[in-house]
């Protein structure tokens, strides 16, 4: 472990935990815009942590201590996923750790404790929401699987950072199988994120929601950390993408100017994406709860056929 490698690791995770926000502030003034509407502030997100965490938390007289832990068990979890995700470099301490099952297996923790907790107080809301939750999960966990496992065929490795590696390496060109995983990889993200047309974020409709219904028994800094960690996995996920599907001006191992190159190439990429995800919003409608676990299966059936491009076809 050298000294460029721990300062690396520091930068990524400074980035994600203070540019998660903006990341989803960015994207909400993107969807006013496009759809004709008074944009809010970019540092609206900023201000409704700030305003949240000098309120008092009240809980209900009935919840256990997994009620008043997971929202910091949830929000580290994600801190642990940003960090072990080359978004600026691929020679981090956590490198090894960067492995897909793990990180989908990361994701599926703080699944499970946000549909605990949920669940712990016994409102109606909460349960509705965990078990919706449950059910995106259940369906996108193996989505997300294939995607990665398309991506490390191609590699030799299920290790993110060989596959940045490698890909970044690699003359630039569209390869049939990427395409398959990377539409199927979209449509996860956007079950995973609770963005339309899998959920709303920005409605309170009891019918509708998912994520919302979970934390609606939140408040103060427990209700901040909550929000603070949908911001991060948004930021994870973009991540993600841009790791597996465009991985160029992310700095190789002992490349201090390709490090300092990387921060404002990955703040240009997720500028870009968080526009198209808002585009995407946009021209899409909210789908009824019955029709999500086909679209993940049509998800599901992308990520497969890149892999079976890729063994069939070579491509």
């Amino acid at each position: 472990m050298t000294a460029y490698s721990v300062f690396a690791q520091l930068l990524a995770l400074l980035i994600a935990v203070l540019g998660a926000p903006l990341l989803t502030g960015w994207v909400n003034q993107c969807r006013a815009w496009l759809q004709n509407r008074s944009a809010p502030p970019l540092l609206l997100p900023y201000r409704t942590l700030h305003k949240l965490f000098h309120k008092d938390s009240v809980i209900a007289e009935n919840a256990s201590p997994l009620f008043r832990i997971a929202p910091y068990v949830v929000f580290g979890v994600m801190v642990l996923a940003c960090g072990i995700v080359p978004s600026l470099s691929t020679d981090l301490p956590l490198a090894p750790a960067a492995d897909a099952i793990a990180l989908v297996g990361l994701f599926a923790v703080a699944r499970v404790f946000m549909s605990l907790a949920a669940m712990d107080v016994g409102t109606a809301f909460g349960t509705l929401g965990a078990r919706r939750e449950m059910l995106v999960g259940f369906l996108a966990e193996p989505a997300l699987l294939m995607v990665l496992f398309t991506a490390a065929f191609m590699t030799q490795s299920t290790s993110l950072a060989n596959i940045v590696q490698t890909t970044a390496n690699q003359e630039f060109a569209i390869v049939p199988s990427l395409a398959f995983a990377g539409v199927a990889f979209a449509m996860v993200s956007l079950a995973e994120n609770a963005r339309v047309p899998v959920d709303n974020p920005a409605t309170h409709l009891e019918l509708t929601m998912i994520h919302e219904a979970m934390i609606l028994e939140y408040s103060g800094r427990h209700l901040a950390l909550m929000e603070w960690a949908a911001s991060l996995k948004l930021f994870a996920y973009s991540s993600i993408g841009l790791a597996l599907f465009f991985p160029w001006g992310i700095a190789q191992v002992h490349d201090p100017v390709g490090l300092l190159l990387a921060a404002p190439a990955l703040i240009l990429k997720l500028a870009i994406g968080g526009a198209a995800l808002a585009l995407v919003e946009t021209l899409s409608a909210k789908m009824r709860i019955f029709r999500v676990p086909e679209f993940l299966a049509g998800a599901f059936l992308l990520a497969v056929i890149g892999i079976l491009v890729h063994f069939l076809l070579g491509a």
